[in-house]
């Protein structure tokens, strides 16, 4: 049989995943604070992971709704003239 029991103790816990560690800084200050957030994703209990994807995937879908600095109504237009 295969499942432990209490009297296993930490002899039988399994073996932790490498996680591959971010070694560039991300432009984006928002990008780069949801890459440290997931750094520590080893450290959170499995139960709570999802929670934590939650939380980045509202982060960065929110990021991505905001208008950028200067492109509102009467902002230059990138193909020249206005918006």
């Amino acid at each position: 049989m295969t499942e432990l029991t209490p009297d296993d103790g930490p002899a039988a816990a399994q073996p932790s995943p490498d996680w591959p560690r971010n070694q560039n800084e991300a432009a984006d200050p928002l990008l780069q604070h949801a890459l440290d957030r997931l750094e520590t994703l080893p450290q959170v209990p499995v139960l709570e992971h999802e929670a934590v994807y939650n939380v980045l995937h509202d982060e960065l879908l929110a990021a991505l709704n905001e208008d950028p600095a200067g492109s509102g109504p009467g902002a230059p237009n990138p193909a020249g003239g206005s918006a």
